[in-house]
């Protein structure tokens, strides 16, 4: 099975975490933490940094790594680094979405999140409510 690598940006301002829906591909409509692939010669800081960017129109500042998750698609394994990251500079400007939330622990499960997605909820409950 192909494996695709990517990274994630769990996007936090005080108790709350960004969440963005999909807007193109096989799971559009799914929400999801921002990210996309690292380039070569890039390294998965500067990659979500650069995803951010071109998404989202705003600088970001990758604060620590908080989680790998990895998960079997029907047609793709999907390893997913997660980085906790604030905003630097910009307003989260939807390039590529369809839209975006700003989530606090107790409405994580609100939205539809995509399978890859759900598996680290729980986790991030307990990481906003230290």
């Amino acid at each position: 099975m192909k494996t695709i690598n990517v990274v994630a940006a769990i996007i936090v301002d005080k108790d709350k975490i960004f969440a963005t829906q999909r807007g193109y591909g096989e799971f559009k409509g799914g929400w999801e933490f921002p990210g996309g692939k690292v380039e070569p010669n890039e390294t998965k800081e500067q990659a979500i940094v650069r995803e951010i960017k071109e998404e989202l129109d705003t600088t970001i500042e990758v604060k620590d790594y908080f989680d790998t998750i990895e998960y079997d698609y029907d047609t793709f394994h999907l390893s997913m680094d997660c980085f906790i990251c604030s905003v630097k500079e910009g307003h989260l400007v939807l390039k590529e979405h369809e839209a975006a939330k700003w989530l606090s622990k107790d409405n994580l499960n609100s939205v539809n999140w995509l399978p890859a997605d759900i598996s680290i909820i729980e986790k991030i409950k307990t990481y906003l409510s230290k």
